[in-house]
Protein backbone atom coordinates (compact mmCIF):
# COMPACT_ATOMS: atom_id res chain seq x y z
CA UNK A 1 0.00 0.00 0.00
CA UNK A 2 1.25 3.21 -0.97
CA UNK A 3 2.05 6.28 1.73
CA UNK A 4 -0.66 7.79 0.33
CA UNK A 5 -3.63 5.58 0.82
CA UNK A 6 -5.80 4.66 4.28
CA UNK A 7 -7.52 1.72 4.84
CA UNK A 8 -11.13 3.02 5.21
CA UNK A 9 -12.50 -0.93 6.19
CA UNK A 10 -12.28 -4.31 6.35
CA UNK A 11 -13.87 -6.30 3.38
CA UNK A 12 -15.62 -8.35 5.19
CA UNK A 13 -16.95 -5.32 6.59
CA UNK A 14 -19.06 -4.54 3.72
CA UNK A 15 -21.70 -6.92 2.45
CA UNK A 16 -23.61 -7.10 -0.83
CA UNK A 17 -26.46 -3.90 -1.06
CA UNK A 18 -26.34 -3.46 2.69
CA UNK A 19 -25.18 -1.16 5.59
CA UNK A 20 -22.64 0.85 4.59
CA UNK A 21 -19.29 1.82 6.30
CA UNK A 22 -19.00 5.11 7.23
CA UNK A 23 -15.69 6.98 7.63
CA UNK A 24 -15.09 10.99 7.19
CA UNK A 25 -11.94 12.82 5.00
CA UNK A 26 -10.42 15.68 6.35
CA UNK A 27 -9.90 18.33 4.05
CA UNK A 28 -8.56 21.92 3.52
CA UNK A 29 -6.41 23.86 5.94
CA UNK A 30 -7.29 23.82 9.00
CA UNK A 31 -8.88 20.38 8.09
CA UNK A 32 -12.44 19.80 8.06
CA UNK A 33 -14.08 16.70 8.53
CA UNK A 34 -16.13 15.43 5.55
CA UNK A 35 -18.49 12.11 5.63
CA UNK A 36 -17.92 9.53 3.57
CA UNK A 37 -19.66 5.67 3.03
CA UNK A 38 -18.13 2.78 1.08
CA UNK A 39 -20.77 -0.24 -0.06
CA UNK A 40 -20.94 -3.15 -2.12
CA UNK A 41 -22.80 -3.49 -4.91
CA UNK A 42 -22.97 -5.65 -7.42
CA UNK A 43 -19.78 -7.45 -7.17
CA UNK A 44 -17.47 -3.90 -6.58
CA UNK A 45 -16.55 -1.75 -3.65
CA UNK A 46 -17.66 1.90 -4.24
CA UNK A 47 -17.21 4.67 -1.61
CA UNK A 48 -18.59 8.61 -2.03
CA UNK A 49 -19.12 11.73 -0.05
CA UNK A 50 -22.22 11.52 2.19
CA UNK A 51 -23.83 14.62 0.92
CA UNK A 52 -27.03 15.00 -1.20
CA UNK A 53 -26.36 17.14 -4.66
CA UNK A 54 -29.58 18.18 -4.07
CA UNK A 55 -29.55 20.01 -0.31
CA UNK A 56 -26.07 18.46 1.29
CA UNK A 57 -28.15 16.47 3.26
CA UNK A 58 -26.37 12.86 4.48
CA UNK A 59 -27.75 10.36 2.53
CA UNK A 60 -28.98 7.79 5.91
CA UNK A 61 -31.87 8.17 7.97
CA UNK A 62 -29.97 5.71 10.84
CA UNK A 63 -26.07 5.35 10.55
CA UNK A 64 -25.30 3.66 7.83
CA UNK A 65 -28.30 3.39 5.86
CA UNK A 66 -28.00 4.03 2.84
CA UNK A 67 -29.78 1.59 0.36
CA UNK A 68 -33.61 1.77 -0.13
CA UNK A 69 -35.47 -1.44 0.84
CA UNK A 70 -34.46 -3.66 -2.27
CA UNK A 71 -30.83 -2.63 -1.89
CA UNK A 72 -30.69 -1.52 -5.47
CA UNK A 73 -30.65 1.77 -5.03
CA UNK A 74 -28.71 4.58 -2.84
CA UNK A 75 -31.41 6.59 -1.44
CA UNK A 76 -31.60 9.83 0.43
CA UNK A 77 -33.44 9.92 3.61
CA UNK A 78 -34.14 13.92 3.02
CA UNK A 79 -36.41 13.83 -0.40
CA UNK A 80 -36.12 10.63 -1.67
CA UNK A 81 -33.77 10.49 -4.40
CA UNK A 82 -32.45 7.89 -5.62
CA UNK A 83 -28.68 6.82 -6.84
CA UNK A 84 -27.11 4.19 -8.74
CA UNK A 85 -25.06 2.48 -6.79
CA UNK A 86 -22.17 1.37 -8.72
CA UNK A 87 -22.39 5.29 -10.59
CA UNK A 88 -23.79 7.77 -7.93
CA UNK A 89 -26.06 8.76 -10.78
CA UNK A 90 -29.08 10.18 -9.32
CA UNK A 91 -32.43 8.46 -11.05
CA UNK A 92 -35.19 9.72 -9.56
CA UNK A 93 -35.32 12.96 -7.08
CA UNK A 94 -35.53 16.49 -7.42
CA UNK A 95 -31.49 16.19 -8.18
CA UNK A 96 -32.19 13.96 -11.02
CA UNK A 97 -29.65 13.46 -13.53
CA UNK A 98 -26.77 14.88 -10.61
CA UNK A 99 -24.54 12.48 -9.00
CA UNK A 100 -22.56 11.82 -5.63
CA UNK A 101 -19.15 12.62 -5.91
CA UNK A 102 -17.16 9.46 -5.96
CA UNK A 103 -14.35 8.55 -4.19
CA UNK A 104 -10.92 6.67 -5.69
CA UNK A 105 -10.92 3.26 -3.71
CA UNK A 106 -9.16 -0.18 -4.46
CA UNK A 107 -9.27 -3.50 -2.60
CA UNK A 108 -5.78 -4.64 -1.74
CA UNK A 109 -6.10 -8.07 -0.10
CA UNK A 110 -8.45 -7.92 2.47
CA UNK A 111 -8.80 -3.69 3.06
CA UNK A 112 -10.42 -1.25 1.17
CA UNK A 113 -8.30 1.47 0.79
CA UNK A 114 -9.08 5.35 -0.05
CA UNK A 115 -6.30 7.62 -1.92
CA UNK A 116 -5.90 10.80 -0.74
CA UNK A 117 -6.24 12.15 -4.00
CA UNK A 118 -9.84 10.72 -4.58
CA UNK A 119 -11.86 14.15 -3.27
CA UNK A 120 -9.14 16.36 -4.99
CA UNK A 121 -7.80 17.35 -2.12
CA UNK A 122 -4.10 17.07 -1.35
CA UNK A 123 -4.73 16.72 2.10
CA UNK A 124 -6.92 13.60 3.37
CA UNK A 125 -7.40 11.53 6.28
CA UNK A 126 -9.60 8.62 6.69
CA UNK A 127 -11.01 7.78 10.06
CA UNK A 128 -13.83 5.06 10.35
CA UNK A 129 -16.75 6.06 12.63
Amino acid sequence: MAATERVICRLGDLAEGSCAVKFTIASGEPAIQIPCFAIAFDGAVHAYVNSCPHRGTELDWQPGEVFEETGLYLMCVTHGALFEPNSGLCVAGPCHGARLQSLAIDVCGNDVVLSDGSANSGNLTATKT
